[in-house]
């Protein structure tokens, strides 16, 4: 049975704690909150490497197996906690399998390392390539930014599908009255609070958890005649892939943000590799 204990100090966060065993090891520190932060810690469990996983909310903490040698630690970190968190947990290592758009806490985990001299390594989901997932081309358009996005014309007098997460719907704040604007956001206090603040209408916000299949993908834009979708190049585990497909059967315009530019220390979409990583601290 999973025993709760209080988060390390300061840092103020809360570990879910498997077994007194598990925290005799200093362990790797796995970011996690993504599926492949899941399969990631399947195999860290299997290998039975010492591990601690952060996670920013309770119901991600469901992600991941019930094993001995696990923790999840549940809270959000500011930048200054960090190198505190790693040194009251004896961190021997970093791998960073955080969603590609989090970029504070891969750029915050990356300068405690270098300046701890702790390993470091980044997991990048793959990238969707172009052309994967649609039957048809020209209807996707690629933008660097959100600035990009809004400095243009694209969403003017559109119907607007968002499907970017909440904490970017502040930026849309000043478009309500120039689109009518909808967001899907993920089903918590606090992206319902922050949505609502940005001027979203309950009748134009529908909270869901993904993964949506094509078929209720597609449902919910013709629910609400959508005419251009905003999602961020997330690849497949985003379900950009399942959103190409139907935004090329529907003739909808979808605009895919692009992702973040970190300069990571090192990094792999390799899965193999970066268990490999996991059993190098470990000297096995």
């Amino acid at each position: 049975m999973n025993k709760r204990v209080e988060g390390a100090g300061e840092v103020g966060g809360e570990i879910i704690q498997n077994s007194l065993h598990s925290s005799l090891l200093a362990p790797l520190w796995l970011i996690g909150g993504t599926q492949e932060s899941a399969q990631l810690a399947e195999a860290i469990a299997w290998a039975n490497l010492p591990c601690i996983i952060s996670v920013t909310t309770e119901s991600a903490r469901a992600l991941y197996p019930d094993a001995a040698c696990l923790q999840v630690w549940v809270g959000r970190f500011t930048l200054l906690e960090i190198e505190a968190f790693v040194q009251q947990q004896q961190v021997v290592g970093v791998l960073d399998a955080s969603h590609p758009y989090a970029v504070e806490i891969s750029q915050g985990a990356i300068a405690v390392c270098q300046k701890l001299g702790i390993p470091y390594l980044r997991y990048e989901r793959p990238v969707l390539r172009q052309g994967a997932g649609s039957r048809e081309q020209g209807r996707i358009i690629r933008l660097n930014s959100f600035e990009s996005l809004l400095s243009g014309d694209y969403l003017q007098g559109r119907r607007v599908l968002l499907t970017v997460g909440y904490r970017p719907l502040h930026l849309f704040q000043s478009w309500q009255d120039k689109a009518t604007l909808f967001a899907r956001i993920l089903p918590s206090e606090i992206a319902l609070e922050s949505a609502l603040k940005t001027g979203f209408t309950n009748d134009r916000l529908i909270c869901l958890r993904p993964p949506i299949s094509s078929e209720l993908e597609a449902a919910l834009w013709r629910q609400w005649n959508i005419s251009v979708v905003v999602t961020k190049a997330s690849g497949t585990p985003g379900g950009e892939d399942v959103k190409r497909t139907v935004a090329a059967e529907l003739g909808i315009d979808l605009i895919a943000i692009a992702r973040p530019t970190v300069e990571y220390p090192q990094q792999t979409s390799d899965l193999s590799v970066a268990l490999d990583f996991c059993r190098m601290l470990f000297g096995s």
